[in-house]
């Protein structure tokens, strides 16, 4: 048997403006060919009905993927009242349709200010939530319903965009925008303000626009990065270190940086970044400009590595 050719060592993150109707794994896949490059990953996925910012991973960057999963995210959705499925959204069986009351804006503004704070949600059982080693979606497919425990989120802020009366061309159906923290559920958000209304709601579109500091104006759609050549589609890379700048920088001498990539403590002057330290222990670690990972710094003044970064290249 052939020996499988290796791909490249590509070190980096994408933005994506993943498409209607595709999987996260395969808008990854999709992108991952076009490096050739041998370890991808992406940052929380999207489900196929969601479009928008999907920050994909490359190389080393999947060191900081998990970091990543933690950053707060912005969503446009639009939900129709009056209609409940099985999934939340528009993808799903419906189980449920009530009438939909008459309601003001100032109904909804009301119902909407409910919603903003600190909330206990329950997830959706259509979800990647593992039960006893499985998945809660494969356990809703095979039509069991398990209790969930509710977890603690936060909406920043939760803002009407539009409402569609009873007598428009698309009834019954309101746009918002959502500000959160890891961990929401858009689906539960949209049906728990839809039971709150008296009437359900579920999902018909969705939008992730930002995800932590990134915007869905620095994505690329996969026609742009198919359509680059490959000096272009590298050069759109975006470095490694790039999603950790809120993190206290430290730059470490010769000796210093040898000590750390031999897995080693050093001694650090502690009084240089005394100011940032005393709210962040962990630190970004520099030599001659080039990033060589994190560091966690104790209170003796010392920093110990805590994840190292290979940042070797593969020649395009």
């Amino acid at each position: 048997m052939a020996k499988r050719k290796s791909g490249l060592n590509v070190h980096g993150i994408i933005l994506l403006d993943k498409r209607l109707g595709v999987s996260s794994n395969k808008a990854l896949q999709e992108v991952r060919r076009l490096f050739n490059a041998n370890k991808a990953g992406h940052t929380g996925s999207l489900d196929p009905l969601a479009t928008g910012l999907l920050p994909l991973c490359f190389g080393e960057a999947t060191k900081v993927s998990a970091l990543m999963l933690d950053d707060d995210k912005r969503y446009q959705v639009v939900a129709q009242l009056g209609v409940m499925t099985d999934t939340g959204d528009a993808e799903g069986q419906i189980i449920e349709t009530k009438p939909v009351p008459e309601l003001s804006l100032s109904d909804i503004h009301h119902c909407l200010d409910c919603f903003k704070g600190e909330i206990d949600q329950v997830p959706p059982m259509y979800s990647a939530l593992k039960l006893n080693g499985r998945k809660l979606y494969e356990l809703a497919r095979e039509g069991q319903v398990v209790e969930r425990k509710a977890r603690r989120i936060t909406i920043y802020d939760l803002v009407l965009l539009g409402f569609n009366g009873p007598n428009s061309d698309a009834p019954n159906q309101f746009k918002l925008d959502v500000y959160c923290s890891k961990g929401t559920y858009i689906r539960s958000l949209v049906e728990d303000i839809g039971h709150q209304l008296g009437c359900g709601a579920t999902v018909t579109e969705l939008r992730r626009i930002e995800a932590g500091q990134f915007s869905i104006d620095q994505a690329y759609t996969l026609e742009q990065l198919t359509a680059m050549s490959e000096l272009e589609i590298h050069l759109a890379l975006i470095d490694v270190d790039k999603p950790l700048e809120y993190l206290p920088l430290v730059m470490l001498s010769n000796q210093q940086a040898t000590a750390i990539n031999y897995g080693q403590s050093i001694d650090f002057d502690m009084s240089i970044i005394q100011e940032l330290i005393t709210t962040q222990a962990t630190v970004r670690m520099y030599h001659d400009d080039v990033f060589l990972g994190l560091g966690e710094m104790g209170l003796d003044g010392r920093i110990a590595p805590k994840k190292l970064f290979n940042m070797t290249t593969s020649i395009i």
